[in-house]
């Protein structure tokens, strides 16, 4: 049966009487995140070679003798699968004819919507299936905050902005980010912007971020290849659109104060969150291509396509890729004229 991202924590603390669960979805990080949540919750361990036991894909045919073997020092086993396949599906079909007291953990980031074993245990009672995505600006943000509040570090309203933006969508990546920060920020400490630019590190979020200054300044080119990274580190979709909307809110922001009579540099200088110093240069080059009035349209075509990419079945990567390199391709008309 599907499982409910409501329900998820609940799973995690007490499988009940579910024999098999599935974790699926793009977020690799997140599936090993809860894969091994889970397994330390019912066997104490990750490794306890009495309560645990590891199957590769070429071990698939073990599964339901794994599955029907007894712990000799008590307890209820586990079974994990690292690289769970529709190979497994005729195995895990058979086990769940059987009575094996084990609980069995796949972990199938491979997965396709169609894929076999999946519409297996989405059909069967005492098997769950969780699906795993890739977190959403607010999903990043969320967990940011709440990392750092467990760690009793604080952090101001703009560094959240910026660190949010930074961080890609895989959790594993940047839950590793936020503890580094919370680390360097110290036990009841405090981060402001210039606190988490020199400690978060260039990871996915940076990628992106490349991808969206080039677009910005009309570098049509740089814009594909960064994207491409970016994309190729985890980041989602929806999150790149996201972050394409706040960068070019920012952006309008200080256009509007530009039009109001401030400099480039003062307007620059006055949008929140600040402009990370090395970007300067492209923020102001950004400004001087883009008016309100093409910002605005602009905004308005990555907001269609958020809303398009949520459509179900829909191209989402392609929708993405073009409404951002659309920003480049207008940019570089307007820097021509």
């Amino acid at each position: 049966m599907k499982i409910d991202a409501r329900r998820v924590p609940q799973i995690l603390a007490d499988p009940g009487g579910l024999r098999v669960v599935l974790f699926h979805g793009d977020d690799e990080g997140l599936i090993r995140e809860w894969a091994s949540e889970l397994v330390r919750k019912v066997a104490d361990s990750l490794d306890d070679p009495f309560r645990v036991s590891e199957v590769d894909r070429d071990g698939f045919g073990r599964l339901p003798d794994e599955v029907a073997a007894m712990s000799l020092i008590g307890g209820r086993r586990v079974v994990r699968v690292r690289e769970a396949t529709d190979a497994a599906t005729a195995p895990v079909q058979k086990l769940l004819g059987g009575e094996g007291p084990a609980l069995l953990v796949l972990e199938g980031a491979g997965l396709g919507g169609k894929s076999r074993l999946k519409t297996l245990l989405d059909r069967t009672p005492d098997a769950g299936t969780i699906a795993c995505y890739p977190m959403d600006t607010r999903g990043v943000t969320q967990l940011v905050r709440s990392m750092l509040s467990e760690a009793e570090v604080q952090i101001d309203a703009d560094a959240l902005t910026w660190v949010s933006g930074q961080l890609g969508a895989d959790r594993a990546v940047a839950r590793r980010e936020i503890e580094k920060l919370a680390l360097y920020a110290g036990h009841r400490g405090s981060v402001d912007v210039v606190a988490a630019q020199h400690c978060v590190g260039d990871l996915s979020g940076l990628s992106l971020e490349d991808a969206l200054f080039a677009a910005t300044e009309g570098e049509v080119v740089a814009t594909d290849r960064a994207l491409e990274l970016a994309m190729a580190e985890g980041a989602a979709p929806v999150a790149v659109l996201r972050a394409a909307l706040m960068h070019l809110q920012r952006l309008a922001r200080a256009r509007a104060m530009f039009d109001d009579g401030d400099s480039a540099e003062e307007a620059a200088k006055g949008v929140r969150p600040p402009v990370f110093f090395r970007r300067e240069g492209a923020f102001l080059r950004a400004l001087r291509i883009w008016s309100s009035a093409t910002l605005a349209l602009g905004t308005q075509r990555v907001w269609e396509a958020e809303c398009a990419c949520k459509r179900t079945g829909s191209p989402a990567e392609t929708l993405c890729r073009n409404a951002i390199l659309g920003l480049a391709q207008r940019a570089a008309i307007a820097r021509r004229r």
